[in-house]
């Protein structure tokens, strides 16, 4: 059976908070992670759409929170499913006053916002325990809904070496990890994208008697 993959991909619009946002009408995967931990180039490998989300070079200027309609195709049927691209945290160069509406305006989004159906959180692989990261992913757990999942994916996996990425399978088991390089882990998300949100399972099955492998 066929790989299921993103065949429409649109920047729809960027909001300052929830209530200048898209209606909640669609269910929606969030992306959030740390300021510079390669977000934009995710995206545009899982989409492969080169440009579809800006890469800035100044880390955390992206301070909107920016929405894209995609739609999957997978056995044949069609499957709509809107991405949410947040501002990066943990970076200081903004001034106080933006960054205390910036924070109270995600904080909103993250908690409130009903359309949420998956938050894919990104790590920097070469640091995986870092404390920001891991007060965030205490954070989701706090209020995550029972239709809602959390799902951590690593980044940057190309820095490491053999033992190092072992390690990471071992001290992070639910993880995905992702090459932007290799182009490599992105079937991996899709599938946990579309099993989330419409219960797609992905199981091989059983080859039946006769049929060939």
């Amino acid at each position: 059976m066929s790989s299921p993959r993103i065949v429409e991909a649109e920047f729809i619009k960027s909001a300052q908070s929830i209530a200048d946002s898209l209606p909640e009408d669609m269910s929606e995967v969030v992306f959030l992670g740390r300021s510079n931990v390669g977000k934009s180039s995710t995206l545009n490998g899982l989409t492969q759409r080169k440009n579809l989300a800006k890469s800035s070079a100044t880390p955390g200027k992206t301070q909107l929170i920016n929405f894209f309609e995609t739609r999957y195709l997978y056995d044949g049927q069609s499957y709509p499913v809107r991405f949410v691209d947040l501002p990066g945290f943990g970076y200081a160069k903004v001034s106080k006053s933006l960054k205390e509406v910036w924070q109270r305006n995600l904080v909103e989004f993250i908690e409130q916002r009903v359309s949420i159906r998956l938050y894919i959180h990104l790590r920097d692989a070469r640091h995986p325990h870092a404390k920001i990261d891991d007060d965030v992913e205490a954070y989701i757990s706090e209020f995550i809904r029972p239709d809602q999942r959390y799902l951590t994916v690593f980044t940057k996996i190309d820095k490491l070496n053999q033992k190092e990425r072992n390690k990471l399978k071992r001290d992070f088991p639910g993880s995905i990890t992702v090459s932007n390089l290799k182009k490599s882990g992105f079937d991996r998300v899709h599938k946990e994208i579309l099993s989330t949100i419409f219960g797609i399972d992905f199981t091989p099955k059983p080859k039946k008697e006769g049929e060939e492998a």
